[in-house]
């Protein structure tokens, strides 16, 4: 994964090879004000245009993978990415079977929690707070 658009933590974590994890930062993006600067939310407020944007920052930095995001509830729902899966489904959790999907949950006070098979052919990803 290159960072060089982009400000992220890379876990240390014994995951398969192949599976990949980034955390973003607020560093990178063209975000202004209260939003500044690697804002992804689009429910926040931030104008449109730099939170589209910013995800095409980081679906560059992601090399090839596509980003899906969610429109996050506090629950217990998870949804099956596809390729071709759409922005904005409401669930709280995400899991694939596809190599270039990234199941992608935000957070701001809550914690990522972020799991895979041994094998690496199913990872998920859910907002936990």
């Amino acid at each position: 994964m290159s960072l060089a658009a982009i400000d992220g933590l890379i876990p240390a974590w014994p995951a398969p090879p192949g599976v990949r994890a980034i955390c973003t930062t607020r560093a990178g993006g063209v975000s202004l004000g209260p939003y500044a600067s690697l804002n992804l939310g689009d429910h926040v407020g931030d104008v449109p245009a730099a939170v589209a944007e910013n995800r095409a920052r980081l679906q560059r930095a992601l090399q090839g993978a596509r980003p899906v995001f969610l429109n996050q509830v506090h629950g217990t729902g998870l949804i099956e990415l596809q390729p071709s899966s759409a922005h904005g489904a409401a669930a709280d959790a995400c899991a694939t079977t596809h190599p270039l999907t990234a199941c992608t949950v935000m957070v701001a006070d809550c914690l990522p929690v972020l799991y895979c098979n041994e094998a690496g052919t199913r990872v998920a990803a859910a907002h936990a707070g």
